[in-house]
């Protein structure tokens, strides 16, 4: 059972919890926390506790001056100083009792997450829908558009979430890249694997050619131009940044990514290029009816060749 929160939901957005050493360094639970959250403005933060924004387990304010030691768990609603406003709207597709499914416009977060809290897929739909228990299935990369499913009920979440981690949903993809200058489409379909791990405070994902794969992409080729090709995948794993990094490995790095194959300068988002990569169906059987389930999105990649 997890820690009841004495906070309710605000706003679609749960209360944070913290757990705060019990020894350290720190005279303070404050000075703790501005440490941690050195990115934040320190006199901003601890105008918070001020304000009686920081509470404690039963819900009673923690001072500027509590000692460290005399909370291990505190509780406060995120609150971003400045949060850019993502300019486009998510499109639903599918609601009933159980599910929710959306179509993601690009450059919009699954779910709250370092700069964007309202402008999240989760909690626009929580808002819009009124339905606090609303949570995501699966999640989309920021940068990706297309079909995101939700569970719109507890008491029927796991046997959604049981779909995909059995692996028996069939995703279905689509990718615009540059056309390379050894092209040669005779080499599609494909199957590419290796192995992808996530190390723990790192952007990107690294590939290990010494170990098993456990990422592996079907790849079809959909169409080539002279500028672009056009590439549909199917992954029969969910590694994070997966087909990112499976296309920049054979040559066909994914037109306007940040991340692969070489990490650029962060800067802002240039609505204008948004990773030509789309979520573009979804397939599976209703745990719930047994019936089949279909689901394809409206949106279509803008370098996509005609």
């Amino acid at each position: 059972m997890g820690m009841p929160s004495p906070l309710p939901m605000r706003d679609g957005v749960g209360a944070t919890r913290l757990h705060v050493p019990l020894t350290g360094a720190w005279p303070t639970v404050s000075a703790y926390m501005v440490e941690r959250f050195f990115h934040l403005d320190p006199e901003w933060l601890l105008q918070r506790f001020d304000r009686g924004e920081i509470v404690t387990r039963d819900g009673s304010p923690v001072a500027r001056d509590a000692p460290l030691g005399s909370e291990e768990f505190v509780w406060y609603y995120r609150e971003p100083p400045t949060e850019q406003a993502i300019p486009f709207t998510e499109e639903i597709l599918h609601q009933d009792d159980h599910l929710v499914v959306v179509d993601k416009p690009h450059f919009l977060p699954t779910t709250p997450g370092g700069k964007f809290l309202q402008n999240s897929a989760l909690v626009r739909l929580r808002n819009r829908l009124g339905n606090p228990d609303l949570a995501p299935i699966h999640r989309l990369d920021r940068a990706t558009a297309g079909l995101l499913m939700f569970s719109a009920r507890p008491a029927t979440r796991g046997a959604y979430q049981l779909l995909f981690e059995n692996r028996e949903v069939q995703k279905v993809y689509e990718a615009v890249s540059a056309r390379p200058a050894d092209w040669d489409d005779t080499r599609f379909p494909l199957v590419y694997r290796n192995h992808i791990e996530k190390p723990r405070g790192q952007l990107r994902v690294q590939v290990d050619d010494m170990r098993e794969p456990n990422a592996e992409t079907a790849i079809e080729l959909l169409g080539a131009d002279e500028r672009v090709v056009h590439t549909l995948l199917r992954p029969h794993s969910g590694k994070m940044h997966q087909l990112r990094v499976h296309l920049a490995a054979i040559g066909l790095g994914i037109l306007n990514d940040r991340f692969y194959p070489e990490l650029l300068d962060d800067g802002p988002d240039d609505y204008a290029r948004p990773l030509q990569l789309l979520a573009r169906e979804l397939r599976f059987v209703d745990p719930l009816s047994g019936e089949d389930r279909v689901f394809t999105t409206r949106r279509m990649l803008a370098e996509a060749p005609h």
